[in-house]
């Protein structure tokens, strides 16, 4: 007799091999999730509260995802790399902000920064006052009332929005005159500040002076060293602070007088990398705080990644973002070297330029291109190339064949690397020779449309920005990988957190600080600042 066939059998078996197969590969898989997720997502382990740490902030002023595209693609490019080369800040990723100010969708910087320092939203404009115009303490102030030393190192002028937000209170980010007083401590508070290093010296000189643009008649650079600060105005002062060996705090270092060239027009003779102020800054304060119970807290920005947006010139932010992206490498050497506990926070106040790194300029669809090389290319910034072709054009008649030459020859083949010019762009850069502003973008076009660039304003944009942070802390990290609002950073976040995140991880109490600073004046004064009314074009051009 015929045994029965029975159906189920390899059925069966077959499923409960899958079964466990797939319980094999979950295993796998959360045992390697376990292994490379970042330390300190063990909640329930208990970790110790450092006695002594350095906090560093750091801020790409204006710079969105897509300037990090941009500049990773263009070094790529430059120095044949691999696609998968990366930019040293790419390597420390950890979430996102929203970027709203109180009062606008679309922040601007003064707002910002101020939702870094005092962990508040404010209106656009505002310097480290709230949304009713009352001084707001500062995760600077905080930490320097707790016995930290604190330090500023930017390349705009020092009295510009993001560094003013952590060390002044005003109502309006113009008046930079009352910025600076405060920086150097003409304030309830005192002198806060132990190192500064930026451009922005006509603020703290008289219009009587030369480079002076203050409104009144202070010498603030004067009253300072004769308060016991050391002063350094230009490279030589610089260099010899032997890269923070030879610094003698509190120091004021104003290097130049608005901001700082960008990185593509910087003659290295005269003025210092950020990477070098970075350097300088983070040895003169671990120097002076290794027999202090407290470390030191250090506000550094990328600034002029916002004003090559702006002005709409992707060859000078590729530039400005790798300049910063050197100065971050410094900033984790130092962690790296340091027994300390340190953490870099690194974030944007927001995006400028509303930059793509494509863009349609033909009629055909898809097109899919665009071309690091053509920045490589370009030599200097629209910025630099105005200010050359306005020079020009007080020497010769704009409509003479040297004049056109001069454009066609100098400008646009060796200075901007384009030779397939056309007659009507040498023409309308004559036409723009007496318009600085319309100059400067059309120059910047040139470039951004042969690279295929694209850009959707000549302001900021709402979108998100990134954040990154590094720390030596198993403590520090434990805090940082959390996504819970104000206690950690992984994650998306409201701008404020970032703040809030500084005030909890240091132990610190801005209300308190707050109510120290209550009565510092913050007002405009009747006689507004001598430059107040000044357009960034012409803090940038100087013409």
């Amino acid at each position: 007799m015929e045994q029965p066939f029975i159906y189920n059998e390899r059925p069966k078996r077959k499923l409960w091999t899958q079964i466990l197969l797939r319980v094999a590969q979950i295993v796998i898989f959360v045992g390697l999730l376990y292994r490379a997720w970042p330390k300190g997502t063990d909640t329930n382990k208990t970790l110790k509260k450092p006695a002594k740490q350095n906090v560093i902030f750091m801020v790409t002023d204006g710079m969105g995802p897509a300037s990090l595209l941009l500049a990773r693609s263009f070094k790529q490019h430059r120095d044949q790399l691999d696609v998968s080369e990366i930019l040293n800040i790419d390597k420390h990723f950890i979430g996102t902000s929203r970027t709203r100010s109180n009062d606008s969708l679309v922040t601007d910087s003064a707002a910002g920064a101020t939702a870094f320092s005092c962990g508040l939203k404010s209106y656009n404009g505002a310097i480290g006052v709230d949304s009713d115009k009352n001084p707001c303490g500062t995760i600077l102030e905080a930490l320097k009332l707790q016995g930290y030393l604190t330090g500023l190192v930017v390349t705009t002028r020092i009295t510009d929005a993001t560094p003013a937000a952590f060390s002044a209170h005003v109502d309006y980010r113009f008046q930079e005159d009352l910025i600076a007083e405060q920086q150097l401590g003409g304030y309830s508070l005192g002198r806060q500040v132990d190192l500064i290093l930026g451009g922005g010296r006509c603020h703290f000189l008289p219009s009587s002076v030369p480079g002076g643009c203050r409104a009144d008649d202070r010498n603030l650079i004067e009253e300072a060293v004769a308060r016991n600060y050391s002063y350094v105005g230009d490279r030589a002062g610089f260099d010899a602070l032997n890269a923070g060996k030879n610094v003698t705090l509190p120091l004021l270092g104003l290097l130049a007088r608005t901001d700082i060239p960008y990185d593509i027009d910087r003659d290295a003779k005269e003025y210092p990398s950020l990477a070098e102020q970075v350097q300088t800054a983070l040895l003169a304060l671990e120097e002076a705080t290794k027999d202090s119970e407290h470390g030191f807290f250090l506000l550094i920005e990328g600034s002029r990644i916002d004003h090559a947006g702006h002005h709409n010139d992707p060859a000078a932010q590729v530039r400005e973002v790798l300049a910063y992206d050197a100065a971050y490498k410094k900033v984790l050497d130092f962690i790296d070297s340091t027994d300390v506990p340190t953490v870099a926070i690194s974030t944007s106040d927001h995006e400028t330029g509303g930059l793509v790194t494509a863009r349609q300029v033909t009629p055909n669809y898809p097109d899919y291109l665009w071309y690091p090389g053509v920045l490589l290319n370009c030599t200097h910034s629209g910025e630099y190339l105005t200010r050359k072709v306005f020079g020009k054009r007080k020497q010769v008649d704009t409509q003479s064949a040297a004049f056109t030459e001069f454009i066609a020859k100098e400008i646009v083949e060796a200075d901007m690397g384009i030779l397939d010019y056309t007659q009507d762009e040498i023409d309308q850069i004559r036409q723009y020779s007496a318009r600085p502003e319309a100059l400067l973008y059309f120059l910047n076009n040139m470039v951004s449309a042969r690279s295929q660039t694209g850009w959707t304003t000549h302001g900021h944009s709402a979108v998100d920005v990134n954040i990154y942070a590094y720390s030596n802390s198993e403590y520090i990290n434990d805090r940082l990988y959390r996504r819970d609002a104000y206690t950690g950073l992984l994650g998306n976040h409201e701008n404020i957190e970032i703040g809030t995140f500084m005030e909890t991880l240091t132990g610190v109490n801005l209300k308190e600080v707050t109510e120290l600073v209550r009565d510092t004046k913050h007002s405009p004064g009747a006689t507004l600042d001598a430059t107040s009314k000044h357009s960034m074009f012409e803090h940038a051009l100087e013409l």
